[in-house]
């Protein structure tokens, strides 16, 4: 168990370090070509689509680690890692691993008041509030928040928010509080498809293409349970896809992981 978390800290450390020196790395877009005949669709700078379709991925062939630093039984249905650690609760599962590229991104872009999620019984617990000292005191379904903590608005803190967050919601708030994508519209980059439930199960769309006569494709990545590392899926059903998806929203989209019987696409609200 200690070997592979100094294992995955050491790989996370390196792309950080790329990162920090302008050295060039691997990112999802140099990845994962698209398909032949497909050509990635134009998004706007500093948009959660350009942000998802840009982030460091861990070398390549590195394993999904769970919580605990274990490699997973699974390691034949990813190609990818995406650089963002899972902590050491058992918390950062589907659902959250969407929570946390939606943090990352506004923080990226210090939208710090747009970081906000509900909790599954309905309330809502932000960051500006976290940073304020102000914690949630849950009571079987009753939830209230008080004055705990001093002023602290560090990304460690945020760390801390985020277990909040991953500890009382889920795919049902999720599913509520976001948009949903009507059977008509176009389906894009950072959208989610979202079974809700206890359980049920969420993947985020990281990035899109599409060829001359209008068909796309979609890159899905996701986290699992127990909370393991968000990774991009590979597509097991149409290798001619190049481990890209094709999704019609309210039809069935067979993941390498989970079948979605009903596809229910979400979106964030801007």
């Amino acid at each position: 168990m200690l070997k592979h978390i100094i294992i995955y800290q050491i790989l996370s450390i390196i792309c950080l370090f790329s990162t920090q020196k302008g050295i060039a790395q691997d990112t999802v877009k140099d990845r994962v070509k698209p398909p032949i005949g497909y050509t990635r669709v134009t998004v706007e700078e500093n948009s959660f689509g350009a942000f998802l379709r840009n982030m460091s991925l861990l070398p390549s062939g590195s394993p999904v680690l769970d919580y605990r630093g274990e490699e997973i039984y699974d390691q034949d249905n990813h190609i990818g890692i995406i650089n963002y650690d899972v902590g050491h609760k058992d918390l950062q599962q589907c659902a959250d691993a969407v929570i946390r590229l939606r943090t990352e991104y506004l923080w990226s872009q210090e939208k710090y008041d747009k970081i906000s999620f509900h909790f599954t019984s309905g309330d809502v617990y932000s960051w500006e509030d976290h940073k304020k000292g102000i914690r949630p005191i849950v009571s079987g379904n009753k939830v209230s928040f008080a004055s705990k903590k001093g002023y602290d608005d560090s990304y460690r803190n945020l760390k801390n928010y985020l277990d909040y967050i991953y500890m009382y919601a889920g795919t049902i708030s999720i599913n509520k509080e976001m948009k949903k994508v009507g059977l008509q519209e176009d389906i894009h980059i950072g959208d989610v498809i979202v079974v809700p439930g206890s359980p049920g199960h969420a993947v985020i769309i990281i990035d899109e293409a599409e060829n001359t006569s209008g068909d796309k494709v979609f890159l899905l990545a996701q986290g699992f349970t127990p909370a393991q590392s968000i990774h991009i899926l590979k597509n097991n059903g149409d290798v001619n896809l190049n481990n890209w998806y094709s999704i019609k929203n309210g039809e069935t989209t067979t993941t390498a992981r989970f079948v979605f019987y009903d596809t229910n696409v979400r979106r964030f609200k801007d």
